[in-house]
């Protein structure tokens, strides 16, 4: 008999993390921690009581401009769920919370890339998933070994959910489910620690999450030859990452000074039934409009957040209606290894802040701070975190900072 998936994948977390991963985990960091800055606009920094939760609060926020972190194939969002959980324990070192986010992200993704499109059609993959990684990274922050990190993970992929019904109403749903992945996850490496085991084979089993959950499953994402937080994109702009591609190929066609209307898009498919939003009413709506994503370019705009706002969506009607939307099955096929898009003719079969084409420092640091001025915080605040975040060993100080921004 084989050895069960969560057992499997507890033993490859086992392994020591590198300081490539390292490196690139202070980069994912950072990022998450721009977008708790960026959120302190938002309507729910005003709910009192849940932002008192500190790094609890900090998780409610850190998706709330769409501009947190993606893995591809997986089709989540690692870096709100794992953050929160590791930065929420009594730390020593930056180390010690960056080997655990690498091994959250790690377990994440691994469970995500295994489930398929009818899973993405009904769930949403950051909840479904956020428990695991949330309970692996906390694992690691506590030592525990190989057994006990399965049965965390095991008992928060027990209780797995997270329906996608949220995206049809303007509720803050999304959000709550991030909030609960990382509760989830903490809870069960809590309970994995004082001896409460869990079901190694809950993927594959009979009645695991794959039977309930999927039709067709995939393996495992991940491999014992790396870390998958190097698969990880970053997202340079305050829209769905299924809206990336239309932004990306109309900042290309404007440089060119060849972007032009009428608008002719072409893209794959969860894009337009994620995205196809001609008349946006909220922000949130907006963020997931590919009509609106395009007429932002169109009218010169950066993409940032305040382009998503109720006077750009007011504004950008006109061009919204010279954008037709239509679905291209070899750009289907292609997804979802590779988001891409043809706009007016141009095809990009990759986005800026994927993999083949990554942000730079200088380009993520452009984000922080426009994140940081949006919500009012100086750019030496700024650059005071991205100082601490990417190159230092402070972590009491990311911390800190945490606490009295969501207090």
């Amino acid at each position: 008999m084989s050895e069960p998936l969560m057992d499997q994948l507890a033993n490859r977390l086992a392994r020591p993390v590198g300081e490539s991963e390292r490196k690139r985990a202070r980069l994912h960091l950072l990022d998450w921690l721009a977008c708790v800055a960026g959120a302190r606009k938002s309507a729910m920094w005003g709910t009192g009581g849940l932002l008192r939760l500190g790094t609890g609060g900090a998780a409610l926020v850190g998706n709330m401009l769409e501009m947190d972190d993606v893995h591809r194939t997986a089709l989540l969002h690692p870096g709100p769920v794992i953050w929160p959980a590791v930065l929420d324990q009594p730390l020593d070192s930056m180390e010690q919370a960056l080997d655990a986010g690498v091994r959250g992200y790690e377990a994440m993704i691994a469970v995500g890339a295994a489930l398929d499109a009818h899973h993405y059609a009904h769930w949403h993959p950051t909840a479904t998933t956020g428990g695991v990684g949330a309970a692996a990274a906390v694992a690691s922050v506590w030592g525990l070994d190989a057994e006990r990190t399965g049965w965390a993970m095991a008992n928060a992929a027990s209780v797995a959910g997270g329906l996608w019904h949220l995206r049809h109403t303007d509720a803050l749903t999304k959000q709550w489910h991030v909030y609960h992945a990382v509760a989830t996850g903490v809870d069960a490496a809590f309970a994995a620690m004082n001896g409460i085991s869990g079901p190694g084979a809950i993927l594959e089993g009979e009645q695991g999450l794959f039977a309930a959950m999927t039709r067709a499953p995939r393996l495992l994402g991940g491999s014992t030859e790396g870390w998958a937080i190097h698969e990880v994109s970053l997202k340079p702009w305050a829209a769905c990452r299924h809206a990336h591609p239309a932004i990306d190929a109309a900042m290309t066609l404007r440089a060119e000074g060849n972007l032009t209307p009428p608008f002719r898009l072409q893209t794959y498919a969860d894009a337009i039934r994620f995205c196809d939003r001609s008349q946006p009413c909220t922000p949130a709506e907006a963020r997931f409009s590919l009509q609106h994503a395009v007429a932002v370019v169109a009218d010169g705009r950066s993409a940032a957040p305040a382009d998503f706002e109720e006077e750009a969506i007011a504004a950008l009607a006109p061009l919204r209606h010279e954008v037709s939307v239509t679905h291209d099955p070899a750009i289907t096929a292609r997804y979802p290894g590779h988001f891409g898009a043809r706009l007016n003719g141009l095809e990009l079969v990759d986005t800026l802040g994927d993999p083949e084409r990554p942000m730079t420092r200088s380009q993520l640091l452009a984000k922080v701070h426009t994140l940081f001025a949006w919500s009012g915080l100086s750019r030496d605040e700024a650059d005071r975190i991205a100082c601490i975040t990417l190159d230092s060993d402070d972590v009491q100080a990311v911390d800190t900072w945490i606490m009295d921004r969501t207090t």
